[in-house]
């Protein structure tokens, strides 16, 4: 991958805002007095939040996390609708990961082509023909459209590997993937070569496990090398263990080569601790254990064990032959996917509720009610009265009785205040 690898982002996105219907009156020869023709707004865009195998990386949200849909068009007279916004659709990584800002998830784009409406456009006002009824033979008011919906989204990108290497630094990841793939990562002889993961695709005759070409396929990502204390977040601990969660199967490598800081079963022992304190579920994949560097090896592995040498490339062959049979298997383990792939949400909460702040204000929420009041311009007697009897309509009434609502107690809905009358609605 490229230097400039980010796999975390924030991102603030906005629908666009509906346009806004038109008062607007029939004005033709011999007509005069001819009714209203007031045309609807469009309705705004919607930004999409789509994975895409195209896309590595997240650093195109690193120094302009702002995304905007276009907004609708205002209605026009003569019946004149309004044009709807163009929905934006945003290109993510495959495998991220979408929260907000307190943690919560809200949803996990793990396969190609997978989206998420993450900011829902406003819709348009309604023009003034639309208010036409038989007790209002001349509406003179018309809807605002609704402002787009805005919200800031937490990206988190976990690599979609099928098997992950994982190994202290300078064990030797980076020259086996560049070996075994067309990956090219910095390789030395240091500690912390590698600071940003990267992704090979490994390709190998296996015969029996694809009839059509005895080939199997698989992605190996060189996670950057561990170090005690990681699942607790010492150095860049868990930026680097997320991405080993979706891996299929793990290659732990040890090191054997004389400058080796530990023994290899210290090694050994310290990397599966480390990967069970950050997700126990880890120790249940497929695993291979893997001596490294055989070539100048200086601490003895049981012959039982896997020992190559990714610089002369002994045994490397069988690694990678081990490597695609453990993705064979958990591939055809893996249960089939339905017709339509499962997206972590929150919905909306239906209907309307009422609760009483700090102050002591009654606060009426509900998509429903809010929209009415922020559509409309309450100054408009005619509005106002609409207004009212969406209200009742909605159940806006009953809902502040229950709460217990008193003649004098200030009501609020959105941006709309107002003292509450028993009698009023």
């Amino acid at each position: 991958m490229a230097e400039g690898f980010v796999d975390e982002a924030f991102v603030n996105l906005k629908g666009g805002d509906g346009g806004a219907g038109a008062v607007s009156f029939r004005r033709e020869a011999h007509v005069p007095k001819g009714g209203p023709d007031g045309g609807n707004g469009g309705k705004g865009g919607d930004v999409w939040l789509v994975a895409d195998h195209q896309v590595a990386s997240l650093l195109a949200f690193q120094d302009h996390p702002h995304r905007r849909a276009d907004n609708g068009a205002h209605g026009q007279g003569k019946a004149k609708h309004g044009a709807s916004g163009t929905d934006l659709r945003v290109a993510v990584p495959v495998g991220t990961m979408l929260t907000d800002r307190d943690g919560e998830a809200l949803a996990d784009l793990t396969a190609p082509g997978d989206a998420w409406l993450a900011a829902e456009g406003g819709r348009g006002g309604r023009g003034n023909a639309r208010f036409l009824s038989n007790r209002r033979r001349a509406p003179s008011f018309a809807e605002q459209g609704e402002v787009g919906r805005e919200r800031w989204v937490r990206l988190e990108l976990k690599l979609m590997a099928d098997v992950a290497l994982v190994g202290f630094p300078n064990a030797g990841k980076s020259t086996l993937i560049s070996r075994i793939s067309a990956a090219k990562p910095k390789v030395a002889d240091y500690p912390f070569t590698t600071l940003r993961p990267h992704l090979g695709v490994v390709r190998t005759g296996l015969r029996g496990l694809n009839a059509a070409t005895g080939d199997v396929e698989f992605v190996v990502a060189d996670i950057p090398g561990l170090v005690e204390g990681a699942s607790e977040g010492r150095g860049l601990g868990h930026q680097f263990l997320r991405h080993v969660e979706r891996a299929r199967a793990l290659a732990v490598l040890v090191d054997l080569g004389p400058l080796a800081e530990r023994p290899p079963e210290e090694q050994l022992a310290v990397l599966v601790d480390e990967l069970g304190s950050y997700r126990p579920e880890l120790l249940d994949r497929p695993r291979l254990l893997v001596g490294t560097k055989a070539d100048v090896a200086a601490h003895p592995w049981p012959a039982e064990r896997l020992r190559i040498s990714a610089v002369t490339g002994e045994r490397v062959d069988e690694l990678v032959g081990r490597m695609a049979a453990l993705v064979a298997e958990a591939r055809v383990a893996e249960p089939v996917a339905g017709g339509g792939r499962f997206v972590v949400h929150r919905p909306e909460p239906a209907g309307v509720r009422v609760e009483r702040d700090e102050s002591g204000t009654l606060v009426v929420t509900g998509r429903a009610a809010e929209r009415a009041v922020a559509v409309n311009d309450l100054t408009n007697t005619q509005a106002l009265e609409y207004v009212q009897a969406r209200l009742r309509r909605l159940g806006v009434d009953r809902a502040l009785a229950r709460a217990g609502a008193r003649d004098g107690d200030l009501v609020r809905i959105g941006p709309f205040s107002f003292e509450y009358e028993k009698d009023a609605p």
